[in-house]
């Protein structure tokens, strides 16, 4: 039987977005974010991180950083209650990366390609995923992987993100991860259906 999942971009939706994140010295969770994706696991969906880490590919930091980094991450989601089913990136650019990085790729969102590897790795039903974002790349590969819910966030939680960024991608736009678990765990999700 296929899962539910809860796809999250990192920077600017899990953490504050620094610009190339890869220390766990510099990393900043975003307000809220630890306790919504415990309500999300509790809610049954599987959560899965899909990031673009053009970082790598420009030579900024390594991918065992970035590995670091990560296995940390996963960590405070474990501890927290909300284990991470999967984190998915690309190191890829078309422009701006270096050596082999430098490419268009099927990977690097707005391509789908994170979230479709995701799909069969994970036995996920992308139909009925939901996709957090704070840019229209986001939605866009959300979209182009024929999931339905596509949720656009203020990057940092911030700001509610306004209605021009999203180009009529978002199903719903919020400020925070947790203002829009919170829609969903008061039944936003059985009403659509």
């Amino acid at each position: 039987m296929l899962s539910r999942a809860a796809f999250l971009d990192r920077d600017g939706v899990i953490n504050v977005d620094h610009g190339y994140t890869y220390q766990v010295s510099a990393f900043e969770f975003v307000p809220g974010v630890l306790q919504a994706s415990v309500t999300l696991a509790a809610l049954g969906f599987r959560l899965v991180v899909v990031t673009n880490q053009s970082g790598i590919g420009r030579g900024l930091y390594s991918v065992a950083e970035f590995e670091t980094l990560t296995s940390w991450m996963r960590d405070q989601f474990a501890a927290a209650g909300a284990p991470l089913a999967g984190v998915y990136w690309c190191p890829h650019h078309p422009t701006d990366a270096i050596g082999a990085n430098r490419r268009h790729c099927d990977c690097r969102k707005p391509a789908p390609g994170m979230l479709l590897q995701a799909a069969r790795e994970l036995d996920l039903d992308l139909e009925a995923s939901i996709m957090f974002g704070d840019k229209r790349s986001d939605l866009q590969a959300a979209q182009a992987a024929s999931v339905r819910e596509r949720v656009l966030l203020g990057t940092n939680g911030l700001t509610l993100p306004g209605l021009e960024v999203d180009g009529g991608l978002a199903t719903a736009r919020f400020r925070t991860l947790a203002d829009a678990v919170h829609w969903i765990a008061s039944g936003r999700e059985k009403q659509r259906d």
